[in-house]
């Protein structure tokens, strides 16, 4: 049994489901596009309240969601019971993923990478999980190209970590992904405000493959 106490973050997992829930009609279509064409089984990675499970298409056999918060698992429990395909809500964290290599043929990362405390760890396990040829999908926010904003992310990143559960909003995912060794095959960049009254920040969508 994994040890997940340094995960937990209530406070900021209560606002956490409150404003995703806000932002939800903002981000359907993007998470609709994020999991297009999946098939087989998936594993997603820091699933939290699961929003993402109706959106799943009819050719995923099952979806192996891990979330390490405890009342975010909770919302996505519930959330799993009411998806058109099997998601399994399982507890654990990205640097110890459940499975042996090759067992899934796809990986899910939905704004997650931004919290995670060691982005190499978790894609090194995702590669490890990924069946050769094996899809990764990526939803993320990522550090401005522009200097002064990118500036301003790097300023305000030890603050807002502090507040915000552990997310950094200065990590380069994309360069991460490549190193990492997959493949990507399709990225998009654009400025997204998921809820009226947030800043606009960076994201990245896109695929690559575990060669």
């Amino acid at each position: 049994m994994q040890d997940l106490s340094k995960y937990q973050h209530p406070r900021f997992a209560r606002a956490y489901e409150r404003m995703t829930e806000r932002a939800d009609p903002a981000t359907a279509a993007l998470r609709e596009r994020l999991l297009a064409g999946l098939t087989g089984r998936v594993i997603e990675i820091g699933a939290g309240n699961g929003l993402n499970f109706p959106h799943y298409p009819a050719g995923v056999r099952e979806v192996v969601a891990v979330e390490p918060d405890h009342l975010l698992r909770a919302a996505a429990e519930r959330a799993a019971a009411r998806a058109p395909v099997t998601v399994r809500v399982v507890p654990g964290h990205a640097g110890a993923l459940p499975g042996g290599p090759g067992a899934y043929d796809a990986a899910v990362l939905s704004l997650v990478l931004c919290t995670v405390p060691d982005p190499a760890a978790t894609l090194a396990e995702v590669r490890r999980l990924l069946a050769p040829g094996g899809e990764l999908r990526y939803f993320e926010h990522v550090r401005s190209p522009r200097p002064v904003r990118g500036v301003l992310q790097d300023l305000i990143t030890p603050l807002w970590r502090r507040v915000g559960g552990g997310c950094h909003p200065n990590r380069d995912t994309a360069a991460a992904i490549r190193a990492a060794g997959l493949l990507v095959e399709e990225q998009r960049s654009f400025a997204h405000r998921p809820v009226p009254g947030s800043p606009t920040l960076t994201h990245i969508l896109g695929r690559a493959r575990n060669p």
